[in-house]
């Protein structure tokens, strides 16, 4: 046990002084020999392990992250498989099965836009290379499917730093492919088969370890009742690049639905009772779903309790959300700012706060309340998100009465 400690310790060593050399300019090529002579027999598991003990320890996760190029470069083709009597990955409608679906269909993507980049000089073809660009961006619907689905489960086991990690390069081809579109609407060519091979790798580079690194993880931890609600959810988020994705219905989930159809059939809940009025359950969630806007409420232990679910929502939200930390929530390059608004509504400091942003035709209006009850104790924090374009474009007026009626 002694030596096994002391190995894992020097483990974490090694990475802390590869990540630096990485930091003081050298390349992953430069690493990957040390890398690869420290780690290359251990599991995917346990380097995750180590990882997440550096980010622990303080070491930002943005540091970690100049890892993956790494694990890209020594791993490739050598990390063993996890076999299993019956992989789940082949049972179609498995989230597992469908991940490796759209991972099948970006690659094919990608190879289309590697086809026709050498001919991008050529105004005839830019416009077909445009379009295929543009979609590639349906790989943003993979993404939010992981950081929303997989992620939070990922989490209630304790696997906290590949998330952290992997949300980030997520992001960082978010932006890479968000530019190419933008030269490439610009008609700007000039460096762009660089970027765009650059983007590429990027993306092939993310498969790898989606499927050798996250996927292994989530199959050994996660129940088949947590697979079922991840399936359940993912036709809401959409895919990417594929179609007819079919229902997944355990044999073993029968018992299960049987007891959920039984709850069903149960008596509605009794009333609520609120200081202004009575609502029925399923008046109360009905009155929050149609409200034009998207709630979120986290409570005084910083944990999601609660979203509304609109019909219009703006950003994604998954059951699979409840419980978990409402920093695990956020792009590792944002995460800081809601922390410190956090910081502050405990503190007393700030009672609100407003951000808006433009996303497409949406102008989108993001608020935060800090809840306290009728003592001033800190209950929480309520986020209100809104679309207010349509209201930006009202003009006029409309009245509940028209003027020919207002006398009568």
């Amino acid at each position: 046990m002694t030596a096994e400690i002391n190995n894992r310790e020097y483990r974490q060593q090694v990475l802390a002084e590869l990540i630096k050399e990485l930091h003081d300019g050298k390349s992953a090529d430069e690493v990957k020999e040390k890398f690869a002579s420290v780690f290359g027999n251990v599991s995917a598991e346990e380097i995750a392990q180590a990882e997440q003990a550096l980010i622990e320890g303080g070491l930002p996760v943005a540091e970690v992250q100049r890892l993956c190029d790494v694990h890209a470069a020594v791993f490739k083709g050598s990390i063993a498989e996890i076999h299993r009597p019956s992989d789940p990955s082949h049972i179609p409608g498995h989230p597992a099965h469908t991940l490796k679906a759209e991972n099948r269909a970006i690659e094919k993507q990608v190879e289309k836009i590697r086809g026709k980049l050498v001919l991008a000089a050529n105004p005839n073809e830019a416009q077909a290379l445009k379009d295929e660009v543009v979609r590639l961006g349906e790989i943003d619907r993979h993404y939010t499917k992981k950081e929303n689905l997989f992620f939070p489960y990922m989490e209630q086991y304790g696997i906290t730093a590949p998330p952290k990690v992997m949300w980030g390069v997520d992001d960082e081809i978010r932006q890479e492919l968000k530019a190419v579109r933008a030269k490439l609407e610009n008609g700007d060519i000039e460096g762009l088969p660089q970027q765009l091979e650059t983007l590429l790798t990027k993306i092939t580079d993310m498969i790898f370890k989606e499927e050798n690194i996250m996927l292994p993880m989530l199959l050994e931890n996660l129940t088949q009742d947590e697979w079922k609600i991840i399936a359940d959810e993912s036709p809401e988020l959409g895919y990417c690049l594929i179609d007819d994705v079919p229902l997944w219905q355990p044999a073993s989930d029968k018992e299960a639905q049987a007891v959920r159809q039984e709850q069903q059939q149960s008596p509605a809940p009794g009333m609520i009772t609120l200081p202004t009025g009575m609502l029925k359950a399923e008046e109360l969630t009905r009155l929050l779903d149609t409200l034009p806007i998207d709630i979120t409420f986290v409570d005084k232990d910083d944990t999601v309790k609660y979203f509304s679910q609109n019909a219009e929502r703006i950003f994604p939200r998954t059951k699979a959300i409840i419980g978990r930390k409402v920093s695990n929530c956020h792009p590792p390059a944002s995460v800081h700012i809601v922390e410190k608004l956090v910081e502050d509504f405990k503190a007393g400091r700030k009672d609100q706060e407003d951000f808006w942003i433009k996303m497409g035709d949406k102008y989108i209006l993001i608020r935060y309340f800090a809840l306290r009850s009728e003592a001033g104790e800190y209950l929480g924090v309520l986020e209100v998100t809104q679309n207010i374009r349509p209201i930006q474009d009202i003009q006029g007026e409309k009245r509940l009465v028209t003027d020919e009626n207002q006398g009568k």
